[in-house]
């Protein structure tokens, strides 16, 4: 896998598998990583877009920071949900039905998100709270 710092590629990483090979029920929890590549390419991709979806129908923890809600608007989870991201997503996020807040870190049922770099301790702090507390019923019943 190709790492980038922005658009610069930085470190290539093994994966254990690839998404399409990824079973999410394998999984307790998801955490979408940022930056402007990453997202743009994950949404592109239907495996991508039903793995996220699946952690949402579940009622799985799922956090995602800057441009990952992007994912998520295409997964169609935002709908009825208060998120942040960074700015530029704001748009985007209001037209799947979701309510943009510009805060360090926002939760609901479930879904952690937070704006930029800078929010990274608030942010670790809080998915690290909502991934021991597990599934959340309530976003389960909203997807």
């Amino acid at each position: 896998m190709q790492a980038f710092n922005h658009l610069d590629k930085a470190d290539t990483f093994q994966v254990d598998r690839a998404v399409g090979e990824a079973d999410p029920n394998d999984y307790d929890a998801l955490m979408l990583p940022g930056g402007v590549a990453n997202p743009d390419q994950l949404r592109m991709s239907p495996e991508a877009v039903a793995f996220v979806k699946a952690f949402f129908e579940a009622g799985k923890p799922v956090a995602a920071i800057c441009h990952a809600p992007w994912t998520l608007v295409e997964a169609d989870v935002v709908r009825g949900r208060t998120l942040t991201s960074w700015p530029s997503l704001q748009t985007d996020i209001r037209n799947a039905g979701g309510t943009w807040v510009d805060e360090e870190v926002c939760t609901d049922q479930g879904l952690v998100t937070s704006r930029k770099p800078d929010d990274l301790p608030a942010f670790c702090a809080k998915m690290v709270e909502e991934f021991a507390e597990g599934r959340h019923a309530a976003q389960a019943s909203s997807v």
